[in-house]
């Protein structure tokens, strides 16, 4: 009996419970709410929005307002500064550095010893156990797993108290044990400079054997195209023969895909995608062939929803299929009615699936057209299927009027293989968009409102190149794919020049 066959079973009890999400989504999430509230009616917030007063999500919704982080940010200051009780009970001593901002400006996100354990952790756990679950030959303990991390620093100098990539906070507060069968060493992990830490990664882990590897797409292709230089091998189960999952998420795989299935050819590699924040763990993938997620029900998170084309917010039980929404958390990190900024669109309602859309303030809407990122990934995904080419990084934003008075989007792309034909490229991908979405149909009609999109192509290393300026190169850093506002983009020019 493998390593695996024998820790597989510890997850036995879990995979059952899990089969609850089935047909159970309301009785969970109510559960959930009054956990939340009954263990924070004592705390600062609690006390001024009358928790001991609710009784059920009535309740909760009047006496309890939709926050941005704007609305929070003062009591989150006043915790990092080392106060108790505020927004959860106890002191929280850990703050995610969150970069899903469409400025410079950063949030630092509460992750109390709850949230970190009920929420983070669980997910991982739950990944695990999902995986185990639709691979039962699997060997992934009878090896080592290579989980990508950022960096960490002190938090206004107070004992004990860190703010930084909730990937570093995550790996700071692993359990000892778990350390003995994942690469890199902890040091290595944790250092800041991704470009020293990235070959120091590869080094580490190239001699190991390596089951499964965790991280966002981008920064591990860095790490996995280092290794490949050093070593000299042509594709990754050369170095690692035994590798057979990819953890993913943080950004959509789907421009990273037709990469990693060239750098691994073996047919028993799996790709499952995880739907974690730094405000929380949301969702796993946990059919392979259904690339919607699960939405986790049972953690320290309550979840509401606003649809994006107007009207109430509604909890989980008044949700529709194929409706965008924003969504709204309330955490066990003392998150409150929380708008996280990202947008979802439900594929099933029993059990409670889902595709993330895209983020509620990177889309384009300039002329009415709403186009969002599901829409962008799809279109790329079908004129890289097309040409052969493949996209390693972009951006897109309106160009408002140019010299002739003319509308358009402007692409910012940078390619890994360029298609022979760029403008039959751009045709497509004008194509692809009108098809999947009718608004931008309607303002592409007859060139009236909206001219054919154009793409620029990036040279090599741009968009690390912005990153790395601004401090935010790798860990879960990324660049806005859509925006109504130039800024990204004409910063991203100015630096292509």
């Amino acid at each position: 009996m493998s390593l695996t066959q024998i820790i597989g079973k510890l997850f036995v009890p879990r995979q059952h419970a899990l089969e609850r999400h089935q047909n159970e989504g309301e009785a969970l999430q109510r559960t959930v709410l009054e956990r939340l509230t009954q263990k924070a009616k004592d705390t600062e917030y609690g006390r001024n929005h009358a928790f001991m007063a609710i009784k059920g999500y009535d309740d909760f919704r009047s006496h309890v307002p939709v926050n941005t982080y704007e609305e929070l940010k003062g009591d989150i200051d006043r915790m990092r500064q080392g106060e108790t009780d505020i927004l959860w009970p106890g002191r929280v001593k850990w703050f995610a550095k969150s970069s899903g901002t469409t400025n410079d400006k950063s949030k630092f996100i509460p992750v109390s010893r709850d949230g970190l354990h009920d929420i983070h952790y669980a997910g991982g756990y739950d990944s695990v156990a999902t995986y185990l679950r639709n691979n039962p030959k699997s060997r992934l303990f009878d090896g080592r797993s290579l989980i990508l991390g950022g960096s960490h620093a002190p938090n206004y100098n107070l004992k004990d108290s860190l703010v930084g990539d909730l990937s570093a906070i995550l790996i700071e507060n692993i359990n000892p044990l778990a350390n003995l069968v994942r690469v890199p060493k902890k040091k290595t992990a944790l250092l800041s400079d991704f470009e020293v830490k990235r070959e120091r990664i590869a080094r580490e882990a190239m001699t190991k054997n390596v089951t499964n590897i965790s991280g966002v797409p981008s920064w591990m292709l860095s790490v996995l195209t280092c290794m490949m230089d050093i070593t000299g091998k042509k594709h990754l189960e050369e170095v690692w023969p035994n590798i057979e999952v990819f953890f993913h998420g943080g950004v959509a795989f789907t421009p990273y895909r037709k990469q990693y299935e060239q750098l691994i050819t073996s047919s028993r590699m799996h790709y499952m995608e995880t739907y974690n924040a730094s405000e929380g763990f949301f969702g796993i993938q946990d059919d392979p062939a259904d690339k919607s997620l699960l939405l986790m029900l049972d953690y320290g998170v309550f979840y509401e929803f606003i649809p994006m084309d107007g009207g109430e917010i509604v909890p989980l039980w008044g949700v529709e299929k194929g409706k965008n929404y924003a969504m709204v958390i309330s955490t066990s990190c003392g998150l409150w009615r929380y708008e996280i900024g990202d947008t979802i669109q439900f594929t099933s309602t029993n059990p409670y699936k889902f595709i993330i859309s895209g983020r509620t303030k990177h889309f384009i809407n300039a002329f009415g057209e709403e186009l969002i990122v599901d829409n962008a990934e799809q279109g790329l995904a079908y004129a890289c299927e097309q040409t052969g080419a493949e996209v390693l990084e972009y951006t897109a934003a309106p160009v408002f009027m140019d010299e002739k008075a003319k509308c358009r989007h402007q692409w910012l792309i940078e390619f890994s293989k360029r298609p022979e034909d760029m403008q039959q490229f751009s045709d497509l991908l004008d194509q692809k968009l009108q098809e999947i979405n009718s608004d931008y149909e309607a303002k592409r009609y007859k060139d009236i409102t909206l001219q054919h999109l154009e793409i620029v192509e990036a040279r090599e290393n741009l968009f690390n190149d912005w990153l790395k300026l601004r401090g935010k190169l790798g860990g879960q850093h990324k660049v806005p794919r859509l925006s109504n506002s130039r800024d990204t983009i004409e910063q991203l020019l100015a630096l292509q020049k």
